[in-house]
């Protein structure tokens, strides 16, 4: 059984995937001891860390439990039959904020301390200047645990309700997953076309100076309503099937070109604005 550590460099992480693996290395780094837990042993081999054979060691290790599982449901199993008094969970997993707002639940009916947290990095970003983390729960908790969560990233406290951090996390994410597939469909139509990807690169690069002011002018339209002008909403309907004619004929699929398209059609026909479509 580990020691407990109960300074306050000493840190639990459950959960040794890709980002798991990356929040040990960084403990690490700044000179924490860490004690880890994974349901598949070996994960922890050249980490640095000391694995704990139980979830009830690796509970007793430290006062800060920080896990990094694919959701909400494997904290309830892993830490169902555990007893948390005394303990801080900060559950840096993906899932909705319902979910998280139980988790919260789960974790303080076991007597423990509960913080809810979103990645906004790639592993191997953890740690880097564009990294930051959502947190959300009671500010006191958050507080209190401020230097300890330090190391692993920029710090965004979004308030004492406990799904606010996935609010934003998962918002983030409807934002960044279209994103990276429109901008695979755009290098699929250029590639198709017989064009050099590499050529097209810098002029998508240089297409995300502008993208600031335009999130900051489409937020304050999008408070009034958002655009719904017919003759604007026709203008959009006919480029959006631009779209989807091009990479149809050049044999590219057009499933994401089609459900961009659907929303113009849809705001049209209404008439109301795209944005207004999507709230409902």
């Amino acid at each position: 059984m580990p020691a407990s550590n109960t300074a306050a460099d000493a840190v639990t992480v459950i959960g040794l995937g890709p980002m798991g693996q990356q929040i040990v290395r960084t403990y690490r780094a700044a000179g924490f001891a860490v004690t880890v837990w994974n349901r598949t042993p070996g994960k922890e081999e050249g980490l640095g860390a000391q694995r704990a054979e139980t979830v009830a060691d690796a509970v007793a290790a430290s006062e800060l439990l920080v896990l990094s599982l694919t959701h909400y449901d494997a904290m309830d199993e892993i830490l169902g039959s555990v007893d948390l008094t005394g303990k801080v969970v900060v559950n840096l997993s993906s899932d909705s904020p319902q979910r998280t707002r139980q988790g919260a639940v789960f974790v303080r009916a076991r007597g423990g301390e509960f913080l809810a947290g979103g990645v906004m990095a790639q592993p191997q970003e953890l740690a880097g200047p564009a990294a930051y983390i959502f947190y959300s729960g009671p500010a006191a908790v958050f507080e209190a645990q401020r230097e300890l969560l330090r190391p692993l990233a920029k710090m965004e406290y979004l308030g004492p309700d406990d799904g606010a951090a996935q609010v934003f996390y998962q918002a983030m994410l409807a934002l960044f997953l279209p994103l990276l597939l429109g901008y695979e469909q755009a290098l699929a139509i250029i590639d198709r076309s017989g064009s050099a990807m590499a050529r097209f690169m810098p002029y998508a690069q240089r297409s995300l100076g502008s993208v600031g002011e335009l999130y900051a002018a489409w937020t304050a339209t999008a408070q009034d309503g958002g655009p719904a002008d017919p003759a604007y909403l026709r203008m959009m309907v006919a480029g959006a099937r631009h779209v989807v004619a091009t990479g149809a004929a050049l044999g590219v699929d057009t499933v994401l070109a089609e459900t961009v398209s659907s929303y113009w059609d849809r705001a049209a026909a209404a008439p109301a604005s795209t944005f207004e479509v999507f709230r409902g």
